[in-house]
């Protein structure tokens, strides 16, 4: 990765919030859709931020990933919860998905090493 992954979260965040200047209805209905479906519920939150890193592997949304593996790490996911849920990913998809497993764990542990 070039930037930094916690570079990388701002400058994902500042495109959101210009996106949200330009289209304010659709992202704030987005914002509350996000907010709805990782709140804890019969699913904890750190369970559903570690499905959406696993979809965003999937995917190979490089912002997703650093989203999502922010968002694990502050719902208290470790190293080997998220290590685990890749081989899953690497399991599903193959050698793409592999790819942006590696991309998801270097995006992990750099949050937990870098200031915010």
């Amino acid at each position: 990765m070039t930037s930094s992954v916690p570079q990388q979260l701002r400058e994902m965040n500042q495109r959101f919030g210009a996106l949200a200047k330009a289209a304010p209805q659709v992202m704030t209905a987005f914002r509350g859709l996000m907010g709805e479906a990782s709140k804890s519920g019969a699913v904890p939150a750190k369970m559903k931020e570690l499905v959406a890193l696993a979809i965003a592997v999937h995917q190979g949304c490089a912002d997703c990933i650093v989203f999502h593996a922010a968002n694990a790490r502050s719902h208290g996911a470790t190293r080997a919860e998220v290590a685990e849920i890749l081989g899953v990913c690497i399991e599903m998809g193959g050698g793409p998905s592999a790819v942006y497993a590696g991309k998801a764990l270097e995006a992990f542990d750099a949050l937990a090493t870098e200031p915010a």
